[in-house]
């Protein structure tokens, strides 16, 4: 069956008939292969939303009878992004048994523990809250969605008319209800009051659509959703201006960009007010029309009402009062106005939770927004790390697309505010919480690591990331930073990472610099000065552009850096660390290495001097006493290995044994060395130490602190 992908204007067709071909007889291959496809589309699901299944006939491994077997995405999971390990594998028989023993939806929560005694795949996942609206209906593959044209539909007014009247009888209606067996037992009982419907509207909530066949069953999904958006789109602006019209203009790109680098690390430290939150800002077209509009501060507080949008984005965000084009030479200065925006929030979050609370429920989580709206300029989104605030920023998205077309064709309803808190507060969403892996070290962190595409840079940067942090590496050379931002965002994805062309000698480019990162993530925690170069010469041999290169890059970049990354880091009130990575030469005289060892020795009381003066603003600055790290280092470039081993009286092969012989540990100093001393000091272990230094250079007696 081919199906001519012009049909679809509003979703991405992406079924491929060879790859197809290469999965058929293997049903289970084929739902993941369609829900990656889905998942691929956010206008037809977000990250995390919704769920796919697929019914098949296996061995029992006790009887060995054929049995009919669900496979459905798991608790936790993304249908984008779901392999087999993803899917809970359940007897259906097992599972429709249970409506034998269910005794009622105020007992609903402990069907979800029974779901376990159904299980056929052993490796399974554990099972969703949604397992019984799958097992319930009987067709071979299943798609529960979240369009953002559906369930605008779901979420207007007169939804159920108008999915009545738009296909014509085919998609059935039930109203709202929170997801779990009742809602299965009602799927069930709405397929059999209305036979050969092609799908149903959950009200406030999604879609669920079916076929025989993966293939009939993404169609038959693509089909429905198509409708839908084809519908709103006729009617947008038809009856009414959309969101009332706009009231605000937006500041042109390069200055919203600009603002909103510039506010982030205030909002930052204030949304971090219980823990540290990684950022992510957001102008789309979307956005920009929806924060701009009349209708604004009619829809944001009503909040969602989707229960996947609401879970990501929280009750309500809240709408900064300030104008677009506000004076940010000193963004600090506003942080009192903003503190008590804040604070009017935390409130309402606190009188929602006190108001809607069970005798049982779980203790108030953190009261800060996720979704911050400015006027004129974007949105950010706030969250404990970088994934977590963009898939928030792309769920709200989802929610102004949704609150548009409901407007459009009728009026919007949100989710009721009790039905809102038992969803965000429900005992099992909490277990959910409570089982999710514990925090990395660095986990809420941003780390900024100068001339870092390779060797000891490098080296840190990977340490950082396997530690949980967000990293920024630079670099000078473009074509070695390239290289390495697709070796790290293979290794460790896009969220986590950011690459930036850096000149540390170049102000302009710092503060380019500075504004990607705070666009990216929304403020810094840690800077790690470790952009620098090698000049080794005699002293009558030494130019005065040798002078001025080593003390640009290793002493000035060190101070530019330094300066720019502190201003952030007073802004956000959340105190931070600075590690200078300078050199055992900082404390030893060698030979022929006048320039060099003036520079590090610059380095080094620079970084005293800043502790003394930082410490009152809880920023630590300590330093990273390496030596001779040859491997991955672009220090022996350039004729600097030639001259140092000249100075020694050596051969340069012989350079790499002669540095490791002259320590007491008789070991070679590797970058992975360096990138713990690097750690160390921000781990949380050495909170109470600034202004120190460790040595990593295998024991040389001259370079002992004395």
């Amino acid at each position: 069956m081919t199906t001519n992908t012009k049909e679809f204007k509003h979703v991405s067709f992406l079924w491929d008939d060879k790859k197809a071909a290469a999965l058929e007889g293997n049903e289970v291959d084929l739902l993941i292969y369609r829900s990656n496809i889905l998942g691929a589309d956010l206008r037809i699901t977000n990250y995390g939303g919704g769920n796919t299944s697929c019914k098949t006939f296996e061995k029992d491994p006790l009887t060995k009878e054929s049995v009919e077997i669900m496979w459905v995405k798991g608790s936790g999971g993304d249908i984008g992004t779901l392999t087999k390990a993803g899917l809970a594998g359940l007897y259906v028989d097992k599972l429709r048994a249970l409506q034998g023993i269910y005794r009622g939806i105020e007992f609903e929560d402990e069907m979800v523990g029974l779901f376990n005694h159904c299980i056929y795949d052993l490796d399974s996942k554990a099972p969703s809250i949604d397992t019984p609206l799958h097992a319930f209906l009987p067709f071979k593959h299943i798609d529960h969605l979240h369009p953002d044209a559906a369930i605008a539909i779901a979420a207007s007014k007169e939804g159920e008319k108008i999915t009545q009247e738009l296909w014509n009888g085919q998609i059935a209606w039930v109203p709202w209800q929170k997801p779990g067996f009742d809602l299965g037992l009602q799927l069930q009982q709405t397929l059999e009051d209305n036979p050969g419907i092609r799908g149903i509207m959950l009200g406030g909530h999604g879609l669920f659509t079916w076929g025989d066949t993966s293939f009939e069953c993404y169609i038959n999904s693509l089909e429905v959703i198509e409708t839908a958006s084809a519908y709103l789109e006729a009617n947008y602006g038809k009856n009414r201006p959309v969101f009332g019209g706009q009231k605000v203009t937006s500041l042109p790109a390069e200055q919203r960009a600009s603002q909103a680098a510039l506010l982030a690390p205030v909002l930052r430290g204030l949304a971090s007010s219980e823990k540290k939150m990684v950022g992510t800002f957001s102008d789309t077209e979307v956005v920009l029309q929806f924060i701009n509009s009349n209708d604004l501060n009619k829809l944001a507080p009503m909040g969602t009402s989707c229960p996947d949008h609401f879970l990501r984005t929280k009750i309500s965000p809240l709408v900064l009062d300030i104008p677009a084009d506000v004076d940010l030479s000193d963004p600090a200065s506003l942080k009192a106005e903003l503190e008590v925006e804040f604070q009017k929030y935390r409130e309402m979050y606190a009188d929602y939770y006190e108001k809607h609370k069970h005798p049982n429920s779980p203790a108030m989580r953190d009261p800060n927004p996720v979704i911050i709206l400015w006027p004129g300029v974007g949105l950010f989104s706030f969250a404990k790390d970088k994934q977590t605030s963009r898939v928030a920023s792309e769920f709200y998205i989802n929610a102004i697309n949704v609150m548009r077309g409901a407007e459009a064709v009728s009026s919007y309803v949100s989710l009721p505010l009790q039905e809102a808190f038992n969803i965000e507060y429900w005992l099992l969403e909490e277990a959910k919480l409570q089982r999710m892996p514990k925090e990395k070290p660095l986990s809420r962190r941003i780390a900024l690591i100068t001339g870092s595409a390779g060797g000891i840079g490098k080296g840190i940067a990977e340490r950082y990331l396997q530690e949980g942090a967000c990293v920024v590496v630079t670099d000078i050379n473009a074509e070695r930073l390239a290289q390495t931002e697709a070796e790290m965002q293979k290794k460790y994805g896009k969220d986590v990472f950011l690459g930036v062309t850096l000149d540390v000698t170049d102000t302009e480019s710092l503060k380019k610099a500075m504004q990607e990162i705070c666009l990216k993530f929304g403020g810094l925690d840690i800077i790690v000065n470790n952009a620098g170069i090698s000049i080794s010469k005699p002293l009558e041999e030494h130019t005065e552009e040798d002078w001025n290169k080593l003390l640009d890059i290793l002493v000035k970049g060190q101070f530019e850096v330094s300066q720019q990354g502190v201003k952030i880091l007073k802004q956000q009130g959340l105190g931070g660390d600075i590690v200078n990575i300078v050199s055992k030469n900082a404390l030893v005289a060698g030979p022929k290495n006048v320039a060099y060892g003036t520079a590090k020795a610059a380095q080094l009381h620079m970084s005293r001097l800043m502790a003394a003066e930082l410490g009152e603003d809880k920023i630590r600055v300590n330093v990273v006493n390496p030596d001779a790290v040859i491997e991955n280092s672009n220090i022996w470039e350039g004729g600097w290995a030639e001259n140092r081993a000249k100075a020694y009286g050596i051969e340069v092969k012989d350079l790499p044994a002669y540095y490791a012989n002259r320590t007491l540990l008789k070991e070679a100093v590797k970058t992975s060395d360096i990138a713990d001393a690097a750690f160390a000091f921000v781990s949380g272990m050495l909170n109470k130490s600034t202004g120190n230094m460790i040595n990593v250079d295998g024991g040389l007696a001259p370079a002992f602190p004395r």
